[in-house]
């Protein structure tokens, strides 16, 4: 990649930490009493993400790969896999960051067909495990609180249980069929944009179909390529609900995992609702505001949950930006 493209995404990058860090809610003073209140748990919540990353990375680098020989490492991937997170963190809308640099870096080693369908297919399967581990929640909820469910309860987890079931059939249809070009036409449908929609969908059609054939062939020919990815990247959204766990380890020892897997569930779906908020900037504290409430926890629990978890995020996005301008090859 040019390395102006390269100043272009740190400068986007660097830019919202700096409005993040300008409109942090707590003095500093307070930030480090928390810090220290947290003690070896805080540096165990930052270095958790390392094997989350890496997980990452290797459902990423298996599409890639697809039993072939690719002249990519493992640690160009994973620093890939970093720095594409941190842009999506910072910027609108998610996807908008990370996934064209990921496209771009990519590009050389692989060539820009292979790399654009190789980054699509991995975004799909990184949301396809949300809807699966939003609805092992539900499943997890009902076989430990059922005794407890009122009606409305059961009501809004029966929704949300719909939800997830139609989002797994439209990925599992677009896995089929393909999902660039049917994504495309469908935004086509759409008040005031939908003519840019199509336009695009008819200037690039030749390359969306290319993609569209790939993604087919990825879940029709190459299963075990596509089971072992998804599962992968599953297991990394149970390995996350470990931070949740470590961090309530700071008030009681008496932590269940499966709560910690409840709570992370509705965290993740409150805050992949509101998906074009930058680094989810108080979807997160309000999720888990409701959460703790639901649960007869403390409202402290919340609190310095969110607190650490946008204290790793920072770090994590700042470690991603760095990786950015470090270790390119020319």
């Amino acid at each position: 990649m040019p390395a102006k493209y390269r100043n272009i995404f740190l400068f986007i990058g660097v830019t919202a930490i700096v409005i993040m860090l300008l409109s942090f809610d707590m003095s500093w003073a307070d930030l480090c009493k928390n810090i220290r209140r947290a003690g070896i748990w805080f540096p165990a919540v930052v270095a958790l993400w390392l094997p989350i990353y890496m997980m990452n990375a290797w459902a990423w680098r298996i599409i890639i790969c697809d039993g072939s020989s690719v002249p990519i490492s493992f640690w160009r991937v994973l620093k890939y896999t970093i720095s594409g997170y941190a842009l999506n963190y910072v910027t609108p809308v998610g996807l908008l960051g990370g996934e064209p640099y990921r496209i771009m870096e990519l590009t050389p080693y692989v060539g820009k067909a292979k790399a654009a369908s190789s980054v699509i297919l991995y975004a799909m399967m990184h949301i396809f495990s949300h809807f699966w581990f939003w609805l092992f929640g539900v499943v997890v909820f009902f076989i430990r609180y059922w005794h407890e469910m009122s009606w409305a309860l059961a009501l809004l987890f029966a929704i949300v249980c719909l939800f997830c079931l139609a989002g797994i059939y439209f990925f599992l249809m677009g896995y089929k069929k393909g999902l660039a070009m049917r994504t495309l036409r469908m935004f086509g449908h759409l008040p005031w944009v939908g003519k840019k929609f199509r336009s695009l969908a008819e200037q690039h059609a030749e390359g969306l179909e290319k993609v569209d054939q790939q993604i087919a062939d990825l879940h029709r020919q190459r299963r075990s390529t596509f089971y072992l990815s998804l599962g992968l990247e599953f297991l990394a959204r149970l390995m996350g609900c470990l931070e949740i766990q470590f961090i309530l380890f700071i008030f009681t020892p008496d932590v269940s995992f499966w709560d910690c897997v409840l709570m992370q569930a509705f965290i993740s779906l409150f805050a992949n609702l509101f998906f074009f908020i930058p680094m989810q900037m108080g979807t997160r504290e309000g999720g888990l505001a409701i959460v703790t409430d639901g649960m007869h926890m403390h409202g402290a629990y919340g609190v310095l949950t969110g607190l650490i978890t946008r204290l790793r995020e920072l770090i994590w996005t700042s470690v991603g930006l760095l990786l950015i301008r470090v270790g390119n090859k020319k």
